[in-house]
């Protein structure tokens, strides 16, 4: 039996290779000989970086950027193919990276964001794959264009401030200081959301209360947003704020589509194409897959689901372990996933769930019974 097993991060307690090595695990009990092959998994948020620097073997780098508040972190991304980075732009300008109480689209930037493509830039990079789930910004990634050179002035020629608080005074777009090896990069950006810029279903309205805005400021921000809009048509007239995924990470999809001319894409899509697992798929008599927890959202472009989707273009089954299951997770059934099973083996807390020791043995002993079955059926 050959058994290919990609499982997604269960987050907050093991990545996406610890979760496939705990499932082949279970699977070797029941079939000894079986060749069992773990591809990472990711679908463009946290993971994405590790998932495709292990999948294509590639290299973790480090840099030290500013973050969403303006103080100093490390960002890790990985060059993969020689010249390929894969940037988390929420290790840069991620939500995370700040307190609940400092929470504030008005002030939070996407400079370092700019800055982590510099630095992929001077190490030789010129293809650049950016997830760009999990921020913590609304600054339609003005503060990424600042740090690659963009002039975002107000109508006295100064810089305008960081955050969205600055897209209100943007009067001026200037490219003097751009980075000229911009010219010769590609940019794909994993884009799971197909907001628009700006209105009652753009990143101000519908994200910005998400961190940390009252409704009041978000539709400030919104009529902000549209004065951003205005500014950027003066200097790139065909720039689309209707583009599907423009509103993403408050406005990151219009600036990387816009300035640097790059394809919005489904994130499991991308990193199962760049870690060639269609192949795989061909020679697989199973396949399995997973994350964390498999509800009604996970048929929405979520990596299960983009595995399943693959899988069934070969007629392969598709079983799936997490570590629960909702009610609406039935809808799975219907996408591809032929049968689904949580993990968790007796009541406990959620802290004894979440525990990384607990979760590698309960996917190990859940794996081993169902491909017992399987083997008993067979």
């Amino acid at each position: 039996m050959n058994i290919l097993i990609a499982i997604d991060s269960f987050k907050g307690c093991i990545d996406s290779l610890e979760a496939g090595e705990s499932a082949a695990k279970g699977a070797r009990m029941a079939f000894p000989d079986a060749e069992i092959i773990v591809r990472p998994l990711a679908d463009g948020g946290e993971g994405t970086v590790q998932a495709l620097a292990s999948g294509c073997n590639g290299i973790i780098c480090k840099a030290d950027v500013t973050g969403p508040l303006g103080k100093q972190v490390v960002c890790q991304y990985a060059i993969i193919n020689g010249n390929t980075a894969v940037i988390e732009m929420a290790g840069a300008a991620g939500i995370t990276l700040i307190s609940e109480n400092e929470r504030n689209p008005l002030y939070t930037t996407t400079y370092g964001v700019g800055e982590v493509v510099k630095d992929a830039i001077v190490n030789g990079c010129r293809n650049f794959i950016i997830g760009i789930g999990g921020s913590a910004t609304n600054d339609g990634g003005t503060g990424m264009l600042q740090a690659l050179g963009f002039g975002m002035e107000n109508s006295n020629g100064e810089a305008i401030a960081y955050g969205a608080t600055g897209l209100k005074d943007l009067s001026v777009i200037t490219d003097i200081n751009v980075l000229p090896e911009l010219n010769d990069c590609n940019f794909k950006v994993a884009c799971d959301v197909t907001n628009p810029l700006c209105g009652e279903n753009g990143c101000s309205m519908v994200f910005a209360p998400q961190k940390g805005a009252s409704v009041k400021l978000a539709m400030q921000m919104d009529t902000w947003m549209y004065n951003y809009a205005r500014v950027v048509q003066k200097f790139i007239p065909d720039a689309d704020i209707n583009y599907p995924g423009a509103g993403a990470a408050g406005g990151m999809g219009f600036a990387a589509k816009t300035f640097l001319d790059a394809s919005l894409e489904p994130g499991v899509q991308l990193v199962l194409r760049e870690t060639g697992f269609e192949q795989y798929v061909k020679e697989a008599d199973i396949v399995v897959t997973g994350e964390g927890q498999l509800d009604g959202q996970t048929v929405m472009g979520k990596a299960p689901a983009g595995v399943a989707s693959l899988a069934k273009q070969y007629n392969k089954p598709v079983i799936a372990f997490s570590g629960s299951v909702t009610d609406g997770a039935f809808v799975c059934n219907k996408t591809g996933i032929d049968a689904f099973f949580p993990v968790l083996r007796s009541v406990c807390t959620l802290k004894e769930a979440m525990d990384k020791e607990n979760a590698i043995k309960n996917i190990m002993n859940t794996a081993e019974q169902v491909f017992r079955l399987i083997k008993t059926i067979k």
